[in-house]
């Protein structure tokens, strides 16, 4: 039974392997063809017509006769959870891990929703004496499943989004009145000149209000959100006392954000998710 359950294991990170291959591939080239994908994969036609139809459906490509050609993206665009949770699998892994370890026992944290943080969520499951505040119902779900004694869940209520978010003013106004220790915040996208934004109205105002909770702002975003900008700012590169990524973020980006946020952090991917470690490094700005 054992072997039988590595072996479904196996093949499921394989498949998870392939499909960011194929998005990386697409994205660089602008589409691609199926034979294509199939020669550089070392798979059959037909195995990677099952992964475009999947990742068609997920919203990160578009599927067409013999291919798949890159997805249309403007600043009001906003994906689903499903599908920004098939991105960039072991650099959010890495991510929330280093994040998770910067989360002392007694201490009340902000969580904003977004795949990264819910990722955190299941690293803050074994933390002590917690109270967990957030917009997010796949944070919550997660908590909820490992109940703790000494854990408090706060879920803000509100209207819901594609990302599974609860925004608008509930949401905003029961952030007003809280005072956290940490908030660690998922974004849309990072610019020198717009900040951290998202696509979503509604949902700027509840991120602002996570922010505006806190005197230590943790951003967690991966390195493809790197000069993506969303319709609305949420704040300035220097309103994170600490930014956390990964090792694919470019040069020139780190040395931009090592002179506007606190502290850069670079977790390491390279196991995937499968190691269970990461080893984050700091570049600190300020003394």
């Amino acid at each position: 039974m054992s072997d039988a359950i590595t072996d479904v294991g196996a093949a499921r990170a394989f498949a998870r392997q392939r499909h960011e291959v194929i998005v990386a591939e697409v994205r660089r080239r602008g589409s691609v063809r199926v034979n294509e994908l199939a020669t550089l994969l070392s798979v059959s036609d037909m195995t990677v017509r099952r992964d475009l139809d999947l990742l068609d459906e997920a919203g990160l490509l578009t599927k067409i006769h013999g291919g798949a050609t890159l997805r249309d993206e403007r600043s009001t665009d906003e994906p689903g959870f499903e599908a920004k949770s098939l991105r960039n699998m072991a650099e959010k892994h890495a991510i929330a891990m280093a994040a998770a370890a910067r989360v002392r026992a007694g201490s009340a944290i902000g969580v904003t929703a977004g795949t990264t943080t819910w990722q955190l969520a299941y690293h803050l499951v074994h933390i002590a004496d917690l109270t967990v505040v957030t917009n997010s119902v796949r944070v919550a779900d997660v908590l909820h499943q490992h109940h703790r004694a000494d854990r408090t869940v706060v879920l803000t209520g509100g209207v819901r989004t594609p990302s599974d978010a609860l925004v608008g003013s509930v949401a905003v106004q029961t952030l007003h009145s809280l005072h956290l220790d940490a908030v660690f915040m998922g974004v849309h996208g990072i610019s020198e000149r717009a900040g951290y934004t998202t696509p979503n109205l509604l949902e700027v105002d509840t991120n602002r209000a996570f922010v505006a909770s806190t005197e230590h702002l943790v951003v967690v975003a991966d390195h493809t959100k790197w000069n993506v900008t969303g319709l609305s700012s949420i704040a300035p590169l220097s309103a994170a006392a600490e930014l956390i990524s990964d090792r694919g973020l470019p040069a020139g980006a780190r040395a931009l954000l090592e002179d506007h946020v606190g502290a850069l952090i670079l977790a390491d991917s390279q196991f995937g998710e499968s190691s269970g470690t990461s080893a984050p490094t700091s570049s600190n700005r300020r003394t």
